[in-house]
């Protein structure tokens, strides 16, 4: 198993050589507009396009909790969208987070970075707005990405 690389930087410009994947966490309204996506769709407009699409034919396509849409931005880069936030706002069950869906995603995105050969690029998913707790995630990115020798940076803005 690798051991969690974090770093101070920009997770939409990842330090690494070879394929890379940049992996965030979305809500599973469609919304798109706050938090690290601003950042995303500042360097890339695909990533925001095919997550609204993607929430509109979301009865025939898999989207939901749970869900990873991997869009392509350059030849050796990619955007990880993943559904694993509920809704937007803290109500009675607690933050947005779904530590669940979370580890669903991160289950795909391993399997996405495998046959991809890529390393694994993200900020603290699901610790911004979705409301999550860092001890609780890091050791979904262990139980995943890094247990299946995934390269992967957590950057510190």
């Amino acid at each position: 198993m690798g051991a969690l690389r974090v770093i101070k930087g920009d997770a939409t410009s990842p330090q690494a050589k070879g394929p890379k994947i940049i992996a965030h966490v979305c809500n599973d309204l469609g919304g798109w507009g706050k938090g690290f996506v601003v950042a995303v769709s500042k360097r890339w407009p695909e990533p925001e396009r095919a997550y609204r699409d993607w929430h509109r034919e979301r009865a025939h396509n898999h989207f939901g909790l749970g869900g990873t849409q991997l869009v392509q931005v350059r030849p050796d880069t990619w955007v990880a969208n993943m559904v694993g936030q509920h809704g937007m706002r803290t109500g009675s069950k607690g933050p947005p987070i779904r530590y669940d869906a979370l580890a669903r995603c991160l289950g795909v995105l391993a399997d996405h970075a495998v046959r991809l050969e890529a390393s694994v690029h993200m900020p603290r998913i699901g610790c911004g707005l979705a409301g999550g707790r860092w001890e609780l995630v890091e050791p979904l990115i262990a139980d995943t990405l890094l247990a299946r020798s995934v390269p992967t940076t957590v950057y510190d803005h």
